[in-house]
């Protein structure tokens, strides 16, 4: 099917601020339907209120209007520029509820101005609790028991009529689960109803008996005019129900499903796109299973680009937010060709042959007095993604991708000293933001698998792979380099054989991937040690390709991983390289404004003719989009995986001024290890960064500063706070 030539000119709506649910994937989406429906020659009209979004450039429409995202605004920006349609889906929960509120308004019908990529009606259903629930159950499909609320007596009414507590509380057309929550006695009920009400635009809430404990599931999965559909990423969430998705670390493809289980998910998923009637783009839908007796049930669905959908398309390669696009202005499936592989056609379902693990971020000691308990409303910052052979792999990269100091599945500085029973207990049963590593605690402490099960319901199959890490953590000290040599027989201790038994030793532990930080803790050493053993064994990674096809067609986008194999696919030019260090993960102080500064940086060295090569570990950002750099590595922004890929690419130069705080902590050790930082040198940045450096800079050229001292402890803090007098801001370096 052709593209529709009866649209010309098209209206985008962008997300506005970032806040929490809603973060950078909407500027990665915006950003790829922009150049989608310019490539095919319409007027793309944008509005986005966001200033640090790389959307709001001019090269991405041929208007943009920086104004606020509200009805009223948008309604004088169609007026003006009078486009033929309006595609809402890319733009999150704010681009949905606008367009939603211009349709009701007549705002629309009086301009002419269709919606594409899902209709009204579509929208309405597919976030309007009770039409949903109808829908789930013409089809045949199970939902949980439930009522919806639209004021408080109403909302008792329904409690009463389930019958039993804890209840789960989902208010209509809201973001990250805002106003929702778990209520366990009739005073929450009244508390979060209450909340609910006031958040939801329709003042409507869902009730719903409580599903806590069941494992779920997500499906990203898109459909075109011709009601072709395909699955693009299958994903499983670690945390069981009760967490929110966007709080829950989440592994694609899902692991724990039989075939014939995932099939019956995958009909369903077709089933559900079809009923509520999105007719071309992408929807996140999400499920729930009972591990006692398999029943599945339908949670709810996201008619629209949502922040899973970025992670499907970083996790597979497959551009959904394009391909989004273009079915909205008409092509079907098989006409758009897959940019990765430029032979399969994006009908072909993506097969992937690795684990990807995402992990959110969260920010909790910047509000000390905020509840860090996690339930069914969204309260993480960010997330890290990571990619590897196996899940153990994976999920140790990605966990030392967080940035928070710890080095992988925990045997690093931050483990707990001595933790009682309690302490574990109370940690592993409460979901919050460090369960992952009292998991580990838990492990090395004793506890059994079926006790962690207990006091947690996460499927025993993920418990099984971290207790594995975790009994070779503790292992990992009695093969020391003494301890292997002692351990062969004198008449066989020749050098081949010694190098053969500590090189076997170390692959392993990198397959599981355990960190050089974490392999020098156990062995009492330094990092740089480790390394330098593990490079004299030729214990170094490999690169393989995200290819969107598990290796069965050639790929041409350079987008890469690092593991611990035999193959590396990794291409080498004779271009100049310069690699750019990312941001990482999201966080309060370092958002998406640093994403805007890599991906200006890599547009800038294109132009200049430069082989430019991204590395981070962010699946919201344009940064990690395929086609922003020459190259792209999805890897921890960590001493160890940047030296292993300049020791691969060989840069001419590396910029870490870019990336916010996270490439600037790196860059003293790139120097040491002969990495040329090319722009702001160390040197500067450490006069800049340390508080005691600029201060004395200031004195040196007569300019003014208020009185001052630096501290490396507290009594220090202390005696200085008491001669300069209360009150004193405290900064760190």
């Amino acid at each position: 099917m052709p593209k529709d030539t009866s649209i010309r000119k098209i209206l985008v709506i962008g997300s506005g601020p970032i806040v929490i649910g809603q973060g950078c994937e909407f500027d990665y989406s915006g950003v790829q339907a922009c150049k989608a429906l310019r490539e095919e020659g319409y007027t793309v009209v944008l509005v986005n209120s966001n200033p640090a979004t790389i959307m709001t450039d001019p090269e991405f429409a041929h208007r943009t209007y920086i104004e606020p995202i509200t009805p009223e605004v948008v309604e004088k920006i169609i007026a003006r520029e009078k486009p033929d349609a309006l595609l809402p889906t890319l733009g999150g929960q704010t681009a949905l509820n606008t367009s939603m509120s211009l349709f009701k308004s007549g705002v629309l019908d009086k301009y002419n101005v269709k919606m594409i990529g899902a209709n009204a009606d579509a929208i309405d259903k597919g976030e309007n609790r009770l039409r949903f629930k109808d829908a789930m159950l013409k089809i045949g499909l199970d939902v949980p028991l439930s009522g919806v609320a639209h004021t408080m007596e109403e909302g008792r009414a329904v409690a009463e009529r389930i019958g039993k507590f804890p209840l789960i509380i989902r208010p209509a057309f809201t973001l990250g689960g805002q106003g929702g929550g778990i209520a366990y006695n009739r005073e929450e009920l009244e508390e979060i109803v209450f909340r609910g009400l006031d958040l939801s635009p329709v003042s409507e809430v869902l009730i719903e008996e409580s599903l806590l404990g069941w494992k779920e599931y997500e499906m990203e999965v898109m459909r075109d005019h011709a009601d072709n559909c395909v699955v693009v990423c299958s994903i499983e969430n670690l945390d069981p129900m009760g967490v929110h998705t966007g709080d829950s670390i989440t592994v694609a493809p899902i692991q724990t499903l039989s075939d014939r289980e995932y099939q019956i998910m995958r009909d369903a998923s077709f089933a559900i796109i079809r009923e509520i009637g999105v007719e071309t783009g992408g929807s996140n839908i999400q499920f729930a299973t009972d591990p006692k007796t398999g029943r599945m049930i339908v949670i709810e669905m996201n008619p629209r680009v949502s922040r899973s959908s970025a992670l499907a398309s970083k996790a597979t390669g497959f551009p959904i937010a394009k391909i989004a696009a273009k079915l909205a202005v008409g092509y079907t499936l098989d006409e758009i060709r897959n940019d990765i592989t430029r032979e399969t056609p994006a009908s072909f379902e993506p097969t992937i042959d690795y684990v990807v693990t995402k992990i959110p971020r969260f920010t909790f000691e910047k509000f000390p007095k905020a509840n860090p308990v996690l339930t069914t409303a969204m309260k993480s910052v960010g997330e890290a993604m990571a990619i590897g052979r196996t899940f153990k792999e994976s999920m140790q990269k990605a966990l030392r991708s967080l940035e928070t100091s710890r080095w992988g599945f925990g045997f690093d500085p931050k483990d707990p000293e001595a933790p009682t029973h309690a302490d574990i207990e109370r940690k592993l049963r409460v979901p919050n933001a460090e369960r992952i590593f009292w998991l580990q605690t838990a492990f090395v402490t004793g506890w059994t698998m079926e006790q962690v099960f207990e006091v947690t319901q996460i499927d025993p199959w993920f418990l099984g792979h971290l207790k594995q890490i975790a009994d070779e953590g503790l292992d990992i000290p009695n093969h020391s380099g003494e301890k292997v040599i002692a351990s062969i027989p004198e008449a066989e201790r020749t050098p081949e054989r010694i190098a053969e038994e500590l090189s076997s030793r170390m692959r392993r532990w990198k397959k599981l991937g355990f960190s050089d930080r974490q392999l020098a803790r156990a062995f009492d050493t330094t990092e740089d040690l480790i390394r330098a053993g593990r490079k004299k064994y030729g214990i170094i990674p490999t690169y393989r390709l995200v290819d969107t096809c598990a290796a069965e067609f050639e790929a041409y986008t350079p987008y890469f991983y690092s593991t611990y194999g035999d193959e590396n696919e990794a291409r080498q030019s004779d271009k100049k390289k310069i690699i750019i260090l990312g941001g990482g993960p999201n966080r309060i102080g370092q958002g998406i404004e640093f994403d805007y500064c890599c991906v200006h940086a890599a547009f800038a060295l294109k132009e200049l003719g430069y082989e430019t090569i991204m590395v981070n570990s962010n699946p919201e950002t344009v940064s990690t989009d395929y086609d922003t750099s020459d190259k792209l590595f999805f890897e921890p922004l960590t001493l160890e995986d940047v030296l292993n890929i300049c020791d691969q690419e060989q840069p001419h130069g590396v910029i870490v001024q870019f990336g916010g705080q996270t490439p600037l902590n790196l860059a003293a050790d790139l120097k040491r290890h002969g990495v040329p930082i090319i722009g702001t040198s160390p040197e500067s940045i450490e006069l800049a960064e340390d508080r005691k450096h600029f201060s004395a800079l200031l004195d040196r050229i007569n300019l003014r500063q208020a009185e001052a001292g630096t501290a490396t402890n507290e009594q220090e803090a202390v005696e200085i706070a008491a001669r300069i007098g209360y009150p004193v801001l405290v900064r760190p370096s």
